[in-house]
């Protein structure tokens, strides 16, 4: 009987052409598709989605804000997305982001782990990880970050020196044509630099300025077409080569340089008298030494990296984005100008102590941070638990997506949702908070650095302001166009900082 069988399926196979079978194995793969991602009762609306790759090809990612805002239109307020395999959950709307990220904040807590960060930083860090590691790592920064004065006088003292400093690179370019990007992100990074590393760089060091550039690049590749390939097809990608394998190498580069500050610190490390972040940390990792302790010295990379990374590029690109608009609203700049000549004078240092009496200067601020939008949906977050949210049923493992592009443009909220218009930030003279303002986003997980970042873009700007005139180079006409990356950066483009007399 057996001897039957199988000489029934010898002459099955032997009989079957190689195109019926190829033609079985797809359709195969497609109901094997079709019933893994069967969606539950009541799913989110969204676009039509293609076998295994989802919606990867509905739209080019340089234009997936205006996509999202058709969709929104069409779909509603939550809508359902497909990359490869994970669902993908875009909310918009304060009412739906307040729900989801502070009244039923256990179920959205978590952080989505792709295959790139995953390679990078395996589970570690600040910004990617989730449940008690998260916890214990914020804790941490929190309290160390506060220690070595965040929200004191003497942070606020370091970032006026370094405020000068940028002001004298600036007064070095004599009123000529210039691209400002590292300028300004070496001033910023040197903040956080302090903080963690126990010293800041020069303008001209070399070995920095390439640590910057790297910074930058994966900041930019992250985005690229191919590594998001590689989110969906790791096990094919890794062997390909491309941009992704670029990114894996800068990464590897930045890692490297963060292993050698640690191996510095230890050689002459006194637990006793902590000089930065990094040194309590090693004091950390000696008093919470058992097995299960996440403070350990591959975790100390990865949350050095996050902060040096988050306490670089966020601020420095608000600020790149913020001379920009000064050069395009001329009269916006010199109403500023006009604010700081008559509170704090030319030669006065600007500091937090004159913020309420600069209400314009701080309204500027903070409509650079709703134009310039640089995390237009926020940092994402993954669903820890099936969870109902507006009547719609998302599955455990959905990646959540918070618009915040909508929030900051939206024309129920804002006069001139497009325009750039400090009176959004204005009533009657005086400064006036939005709630629909979330550029550190909102709840257990918004932004680590929020004080810092506002103390940094308030001394950084006011103190450039108070010093330079921005213009565009004569022959050259300044854009908004902006550069897709982890964040939304201007396009490289030149000014010109003169001197005010």
């Amino acid at each position: 009987m057996l001897s039957m069988l199988g000489s029934l399926v010898s002459a099955l196979w032997a009989g079957l052409h190689p195109r019926t079978l190829l033609l079985g194995i797809i359709a195969f793969l497609f109901v094997a598709d079709f019933l893994k991602k069967r969606r539950p009762k009541n799913y989110p609306p969204g676009p039509r989605r293609l076998p295994f790759v989802g919606n990867l090809f509905s739209f080019k990612l340089e234009q997936m804000l205006e996509a999202v805002e058709k969709m929104v239109k069409k779909f509603g307020n939550v809508i359902s997305l497909e990359m490869g395999g994970s669902p993908i959950m875009i909310i918009t709307g304060l009412p739906l982001i307040k729900e989801a990220l502070v009244q039923m904040d256990q179920n959205f807590l978590s952080r989505p782990l792709p295959p790139i960060r995953e390679r990078v930083f395996k589970k570690y860090g600040l910004i990617m990880s989730s449940g008690q590691l998260w916890k214990d790592q914020r804790r941490f920064a929190l309290m160390t970050l506060r220690n070595f004065g965040l929200g004191k006088k003497s942070l606020e003292e370091r970032i006026q020196e370094e405020a000068q400093h940028l002001n004298e690179e600036m007064e070095k370019e004599g009123g000529q044509p210039f691209d400002n990007h590292f300028k300004i992100n070496n001033a910023v990074s040197n903040i956080i630099c302090s903080i963690t590393f126990g010293e800041r760089f020069e303008y001209h060091d070399s070995q920095f300025q390439e640590l910057l550039k790297l910074l930058d690049e994966v900041m930019r590749l992250e985005a690229r077409f191919r590594c998001q390939l590689y989110n969906i097809f790791p096990w094919i990608m890794k062997f390909i080569p491309g941009p992704h394998q670029t990114l894996f190498s800068n990464w590897e580069r930045l890692e490297l340089f963060v292993s050698r500050v640690i191996e510095n610190h230890k050689k002459d490390w006194n637990p006793e008298e902590p000089r930065d972040f990094i040194d309590a940390y090693l004091k950390e990792m000696t008093m919470d030494a058992n097995a299960t302790s996440s403070f350990t010295e591959q975790n100390l990379i990865c949350c050095t990296l996050d902060l040096f990374l988050a306490g670089t590029e966020t601020t420095s690109t608000t600020l790149r984005w913020g001379l920009l608009y000064m050069a395009m609203y001329p009269e916006v700049q010199e109403k500023v100008h006009a604010e700081i000549d008559s509170v704090i004078g030319r030669w006065q240092q600007p500091s937090m102590a004159f913020r309420e009496s600069l209400p314009y200067t701080n309204a500027v601020i903070h409509e650079i941070q709703r134009m310039g939008n640089i995390v237009p949906f926020n940092v994402p977050r993954e669903v820890t638990v099936d969870t109902n949210l507006a009547g719609y049923n998302l599955p455990k493992g959905t990646l959540i997506l918070t618009n915040l592009t909508a929030l900051h443009k939206d024309p129920k909220e804002w006069a001139t949702p497009d325009t750039f218009n400090p009176e959004h930030f204005l009533e009657n003279g005086q400064f006036k908070k939005r709630e629909s303002f979330l550029p550190f986003s909102i709840g257990k997980r918004a932004c680590l650095g929020e004080q810092l970042a506002k103390t940094e873009l308030f001394i950084f700007f006011t103190s450039l302001m108070q010093k330079f005139t921005f213009k565009p180079p004569s022959n050259e006409t300044p854009s908004q166009k902006f550069r897709m990356g982890i964040t939304l950066t201007p396009v490289s483009h030149r000014l010109c900082a003169i001197p005010r007399a």
